[in-house]
């Protein structure tokens, strides 16, 4: 099952923000904690990654920073101690015109409901990912095509480019990061009967699902199914359900108009009552009120 693919479904719920940062400051920006997930590009220029606890981590240009799920990071000239970095400021500023020592791109998507999806949850808070544009000539081109439309502004079809060219670097950065880790001895998302189950539950997420059935569908006996599932999903198989049809239920208030009741019964939730409880608690907000919270461009 191809769970990156799962990931960027996933984030399109949010609002999805780019901007460029010409840097001159020795002392660098301090990037507070969200709710959300997004990545940095360096564009020119070396710097180094400084985290609440971990070591420095030097970068250069073509090097990306992950932040998976929102954690508080900085990006200074020399190792510092993060909370002597100046915080950036957020929003659609535009870079500082002129030659500079340290230029960056900044994406990410932000939630105003709920968090990052779990997959991304389960990563190191940040990863540092030197690609390799050789092999991957077409990262470099989509960083290019990145580039281009944050100095385009925001002109007609903004909208649509942006978060599509968001989620195709994010991909990619994903697919780089698993290339580089060893893998022996850890469970795989390909998983032959994990990869049947989570087909069910995607294809199917109206069903009455129990784990009996989900265990029959991956061919698995229940108790190493389940176990089998929280190791490579990282999260129960019930709850990775709940999540799904949650999350599937976000995307269609997002993107049709869909009666609440109709929206329910696409999702496996028998009254409209259940499914928007379990959508408040999901969610922190009503199906209704989520509908109605535009979705914005927002600053990286």
């Amino acid at each position: 099952m191809d769970l990156i693919s799962e990931v960027i479904r996933t984030v399109r719920v949010g609002s999805a923000g780019a901007r460029l940062i010409r840097q001159t400051d020795p002392r660098g920006l301090r990037f507070s904690a969200f709710t959300g997930s997004g990545f940095h590009i360096v564009r020119r220029g070396t710097c180094w990654l400084i985290t609440e606890h971990g070591e420095p981590v030097r970068l250069g240009p073509g090097d990306v920073v992950l932040s998976s799920s929102g954690a508080a990071h900085g990006l200074s000239a020399t190792p510092r101690v993060l909370a002597d970095l100046p915080e950036c400021v957020m929003g659609p500023v535009p870079p500082e015109p002129g030659p500079a020592d340290f230029e960056f791109l900044c994406g990410a998507y932000r939630f105003e409901h709920g968090g990052a999806p779990q997959y991304l949850r389960a990563l190191p808070d940040l990863l540092a990912v030197s690609p390799e544009y050789e092999r991957l000539p077409r990262l470099r081109a989509l960083m290019d095509l990145l580039a281009a439309d944050i100095a385009a502004g925001t002109g007609p079809g903004t909208g649509a480019t942006l978060p599509a060219l968001l989620d195709l670097v994010l991909a990619e950065v994903l697919r780089q990061w698993h290339d580089e880790q060893d893998t022996s001895g850890r469970p795989r998302a390909d998983d032959p009967g994990i990869a049947a189950a989570l087909r069910e539950i995607h294809e199917n997420p109206q069903r009455a699902w129990t784990v009996d059935q989900l265990s029959s569908a991956a061919a698995m006996p229940r108790t190493a199914f389940t176990r089998r599932f929280t190791a490579v999903i990282g999260r129960p198989p019930m709850k990775y359900l709940t999540t799904w049809r949650l999350g599937r239920a976000a995307r269609l208030l997002r993107e049709s108009d869909a009666p609440l009741a109709a929206i329910a019964r696409q999702v496996g939730y028998t009254s409209e009552f259940a499914f928007s409880a379990a959508f408040r608690r999901e969610y922190g907000t009503s199906p209704g009120g989520f509908r109605r919270t535009p979705v914005l461009l927002a600053g990286g």
